[in-house]
Parts: C-alpha cells; sequence; structure tokens
C-alpha cells in the first residue's frame, strides 16, 4: 500500500512501521518535503524556525533499531515532532522568537523535549512564536509573520503560532506548545487543531521560558484527540528540577489517557453553557453560529446542557487575576539571570529595541512591571485571587452537577493581518475566553467546531476541573468523532 502522509496520525505511521510500508526516514524525509514546499516555498507559512539537521540520522537508528529488535523504542518510536522555539534544545538553537538570541544554544535540555526523545519521537523542528511568547498574533522579532495556512491574509494565532500552522499543514506529525493565557488553545481554534491545556504542575516548565509561571504549562496541539492523549502519557509525570510538577501525583488517569476516549463520552455528561463567554459585535456573530450548532450536536450526543450558567463577577475575577503585566518581566528576568544568554535582561532587550513592535503586552510590562515582586502586595492579592476564582468556578460546577464548561475559545474568528497592524486587534484587549482556565489554573481543550462562512476555523473551548484531564478527553473525543471537523487546508494540499 502507498502511505498517505496528509492527516496520519501516530497509530497509523506506527502500523505502516510495522507492515514495513514506511520507514522512519522515509517519513522524516516527506515531512522535510512538505516544509519545503509550503513553508519555505509556496504560501510561505514561515512557521519553521529551524530544521533539526539529526532528524533524518536519528530516523535511520530507529529503523535499525525497529529491523534488527522487532519492537519500538517508546510510545512515540519515529514520529516527527515539532517544537515550539522557547523550549529548550541543546542540538538546535533556541531563540524566544527573539532576534537577540540568533544561534543560542541553551546548556540543558528541556524536560519536554527530554521525554519525547526518550519515548522514540524525532524532534524535526523547531516553531517560531512571539518573542517570549508574548501575543496572540504570530509576530516575532527573529521570524517575521508567521500565516494562517486556511487563509494566508489572516493570523495563525499565539503564542505557539508556527506550531499551530506547521501542525495544521501537515508539516510534522504531532506539534508541542505552551499555554500560559491560552497560546495553546487560541493557535489550535484558529488553525483547527485539538490543542490542550493540563492543569498546571502536570508537566514540567524546566527548559521553558516563563511569562507567568504559575500559569505556564506546555502541551500537546495535534489533529486528533488520541493523538493528543498518547502525548500526555508521555509529558505528564514528576520532574525534579520543577517543584510545581510534584502536583502530577495529584494526576486522575487511570493507565493510559488514551482509556479515557469514548464515542458515547458525551451520553449522560452534563455541560454548563457559560453564555458571558458569548461576543455580540459582527465578528462575534460568526463565531457564535458556528458554536451553536456544536452544542445541538453535544445535546444530540446525549449530553444535558445546562444553559445557561453564569461565574459570578466573571470580568472582576479576570481582572483580579490578571498578572501579565505586572509579573512577566520579573519571571523572565529570573530565567535569563539563570543562563549565559547575549542578552541578560527584559530592561535590556527593551533598551536595545530588540522585540518586534506589535508586542504591546511586551512593551507594556517592559515600560512598567516592577523589578521585584518580594514585597509587592498587589502581587500577592492577584496570586490569592486566582485560588479564589478557581474555587468560584468549582462551586459552579457543584452547583449545578456539571462536568464542563463550554463557550468559543475566542470571541472572533482569526483576525487579518491589516487588522492586527492597524491596531484593531491587540494582546492587552484581545477578546479571547482561553484566559479563564489559566487563571484559574484549571485544565480546558480546544476542539475544532468548525468553520465561519468565511472559512475561518472556529473552536469550542471545553474547561474541567483541575486535575480532571480525562473526563475533557473524553468529551472532546466524543465531538470530534461525531463531527470530523478537522480538514487539510486547501493551500498545503497537494
Amino acid at each position: 500500500m502507498v502511505f498517505g502522509i496528509e492527516e496520519t496520525t501516530i497509530n497509523e505511521i506506527h502500523r505502516a512501521f510495522e507492515s514495513g510500508d514506511l520507514t522512519s526516514e522515509e517519513l522524516v524525509d516527506e515531512y522535510l518535503e512538505r516544509i519545503e514546499v509550503y513553508d519555505r516555498s509556496g504560501p510561505k507559512l514561515n512557521s519553521i524556525r529551524t530544521i533539526n539537521d539529526n532528524a533524518s540520522d536519528r530516523a535511520a537508528e530507529l529503523d535499525q533499531t525497529l529491523s534488527e529488535s522487532g519492537g519500538f523504542v517508546g510510545p512515540l518510536h519515529g514520529i516527527p515532532v515539532v517544537v515550539k522555539d522557547h523550549l529548550e534544545t541543546t542540538d538546535m538553537p533556541t531563540t524566544y522568537g527573539s532576534e537577540a538570541f540568533e544561534g543560542y544554544y541553551p546548556e540543558s535540555e528541556s524536560e519536554v523535549t527530554q521525554r519525547l526523545r526518550e519515548a522514540g519521537a524525532i524532534i524535526l523542528a523547531k516553531t517560531n512564536m512571539p518573542d517570549w511568547a508574548t501575543s496572540w498574533f504570530g509576530f516575532s522579532s527573529i521570524a517575521g509573520r508567521t500565516k494562517n495556512p486556511y487563509n494566508l491574509n489572516h493570523d495563525p494565532g499565539g503564542s505557539s503560532s508556527g506550531t499551530g500552522a506547521a501542525v495544521a499543514a501537515n508539516l510534522g506529525a504531532v506539534g508541542i506548545g505552551s499555554d500560559c493565557g491560552g497560546s495553546i488553545r487560541v493557535p489550535s481554534s484558529f488553525d483547527n487543531l485539538v490543542g490542550f491545556r493540563v492543569t498546571p504542575g502536570l508537566i514540567s516548565r524546566s527548559g521553558v521560558s516563563p511569562l507567568v509561571s504559575q500559569q505556564d504549562t506546555a502541551g500537546p496541539m495535534t489533529r486528533t484527540v488520541r493523538d493528543t492523549a498518547k502525548l500526555l502519557d508521555v509529558l505528564v509525570g514528576y520532574d525534579n528540577r520543577d517543584d510545581l510538577s510534584g502536583k502530577s501525583e495529584l494526576a486522575a488517569v487511570r493507565g493510559s489517557y488514551t482509556n479515557s476516549l469514548n464515542e458515547d463520552g458525551l451520553q449522560g455528561a452534563r455541560i454548563g453553557v457559560l453564555r458571558d463567554g458569548f461576543g455580540e459585535n459582527d465578528a462575534a456573530e460568526q463565531v457564535n453560529d458556528v458554536v451553536e450548532l456544536a452544542l445541538t450536536t453535544i445535546s444530540n450526543l446525549g449530553a444535558t446542557l445546562v444553559d445557561p450558567v453564569e461565574i459570578p463577577d466573571l470580568n472582576d475575577y479576570l481582572n483580579e487575576t490578571m498578572l501579565y503585566v505586572l509579573q512577566s518581566k520579573s519571571d523572565l528576568n529570573e530565567f535569563l539571570n539563570e543562563r549565559d544568554t547575549p542578552v541578560s535582561s527584559v530592561e535590556e532587550l527593551y533598551k536595545n529595541g530588540q522585540y518586534h513592535e506589535l508586542l504591546d503586552l511586551f512593551i507594556a510590562f517592559a515600560e512598567d512591571a516592577p523589578s521585584d515582586l518580594t514585597d509587592h502586595l498587589e502581587y500577592w492579592k492577584r496570586r490569592n485571587a486566582q485560588h479564589a476564582f478557581q474555587e468560584e468556578i468549582l462551586s459552579v460546577f457543584a452547583n449545578n452537577n456539571l462536568d464542563a464548561i463550554v463557550f468559543p475559545d475566542v470571541q472572533v474568528p482569526p483576525p487579518s493581518e491589516d487588522e492586527i497592524r492597524d491596531g484593531k486587534y491587540e494582546t492587552m484587549t484581545f477578546a479571547t475566553n482561553t484566559i479563564i482556565a489559566s487563571q484559574s489554573l484549571c485544565t480546558a481543550v480546544s476542539i475544532p467546531a468548525g468553520f465561519t462562512e468565511y472559512g475561518l476555523p472556529v473552536g469550542i473551548e471545553f474547561l474541567g476541573k483541575p486535575y480532571d484531564e480525562s473526563s475533557i478527553l473524553k468529551f472532546g473525543y466524543a465531538f470530534e468523532q461525531a463531527t470530523q471537523h478537522r480538514t487539510i487546508p486547501e493551500t498545503t494540499s497537494s
């Protein structure tokens, strides 16, 4: 049989390895060819920052191991993965999206990429991102603009912009992003992907540049829920370099996360609909129309919709728990101080003008944030408010006997390049609902919900209780299997 690379999954790749229809080296070559055709040429998506020169050699080693032993070295044997370029890798440069870090090699490997390698994965490439993960949009000082493969004039979402565009365009089998305020789920919504945010602490943060450290987490960006679950099996766990990862002891999973996947997973579930997450302008109506159809599907799949539910004082909580401006400079400076880097502080980056001009969040904390938060009363108030916000959300779950809460990931469709450059949309004021889960330290998943009348992807978010990743995987899988909204972009379809 002829193996088809487009929209392939981990299981399909492994079956092709076992049957002898495909080798890992052939697979790597096919992805590298697609990167050349679609990322470097053709639509020029500009999603890939650095290709791993050793990818083919590593694939050949894995092929030899399989040939000699008859078995895989791990659950991701031979799977090419694209990784956001602020997860540190010692064999490839890590730029954090910053022109100041061109050619910078970290001294140690991130726990996430190390776990991927140990599971047999091949780090195929590092993906573009806005400087220091400081934007909802795909603009960086080192790489310029990344395009949305579903409409090249529109944005792929940020800050995991390159991973989103690359996985959507089938430039890698699966991808890794990171999520502080929604940097996995926004590009997953905009690029028609599954994007998963675990409860902070389940996946190690070591070797990943921070934005708001207690909110930060790396995570999967994939074309299917099953591939997301397979990546979670590898990524979730304790790392003695990251104290927060001790929370992985609370992970509510039995065996594999794939055991949660059930086509009837929404049968009997109680799903709250957060109407306060629906926008009211003309752009929002395009998203709302898609999500309303998704809600009908969820109901038809046997779930009870509790519509509406309300999180009391939601806007007040979102304002009181927002720490991006207040905390990010301190966290980044600490990160830089721990390394021998070309630039030693946010202040130096700002003074040198080494940032993209559209990064209003970076500019805000570079100009206004305190350098030391030790005795900063407002900071500690906001940290405490995050736990109060989580308690309020859990009360909504309890009072309504809910299993999840749903709403659009983002209240508007993917913006155009012109809308961003003209200042219609900015990171500091963008209408994304992903901050709800982030600032309450909860878990959430974005699932493809369909397309607007103009062909732009829309994601629906399932918000779950902390450490209840298995439930929202189950709900997302049931919705995915019933709808199959995942389609390859026309701009990268051969």
